[in-house]
């Protein structure tokens, strides 16, 4: 605690405020490329989906979320056209979720919204600064195995130093 009268810091706030930031900026610049309804769940699946069809299921447990949940970001997909969802011919009681042509696009216009914005962000920050942010982001995850995990496949940044 800090000194009496001293107003806490609020990391979860800053925290709430940045990822807010974050997916504006993604909107407006895929916005800009042409697509739109952009949704926050769209950057991670997209990402997953672009190595290659996967089911329900898998793509529940990739991105730490239940199955249910996987469906409905898989449908939001399906519904503006990015996606498609068929049954899983090894398989029919699994559902493969499969980029589209347009899904493929919206996918580059989304990855190359967050590129830009990872370069912006690491052109006002020094190396250890953003290192050093990168530690406190990985300290949220206690307690937590599956975002653990998944945070742990997210690569550290790169030093700049002898780069």
């Amino acid at each position: 605690m800090g000194p009496a009268g001293a107003t806490p810091y609020r990391f979860g706030d800053l925290l709430a405020l940045a990822r807010q930031s974050w997916v504006r900026q993604v909107t407006e610049q895929v916005e800009r490329a042409g697509f739109s309804g952009y949704r926050r769940t769209d950057s991670w699946l997209l990402r997953l989906l672009r190595r290659e069809a996967m089911p329900i299921g898998q793509i529940g447990i990739a991105m730490g979320v239940t199955r249910q949940a996987a469906r409905k970001f898989a449908d939001g997909l399906a519904e503006r056209g990015y996606a498609t969802l068929r049954a899983d011919p090894s398989d029919a009681r699994r559902t493969l979720v499969e980029l589209t042509p347009a899904g493929l696009a919206y996918a580059d216009a989304v990855q190359s919204a967050q590129d830009s914005l990872n370069d912006a962000v690491r052109h006002r920050v020094s190396a250890p600064e953003l290192a050093a942010a990168d530690a406190v982001l990985r300290a949220v995850f206690p307690g937590q195995p599956a975002r653990t995990r998944i945070a742990a496949a997210v690569p550290p940044p790169a030093s700049e130093t002898g780069a």
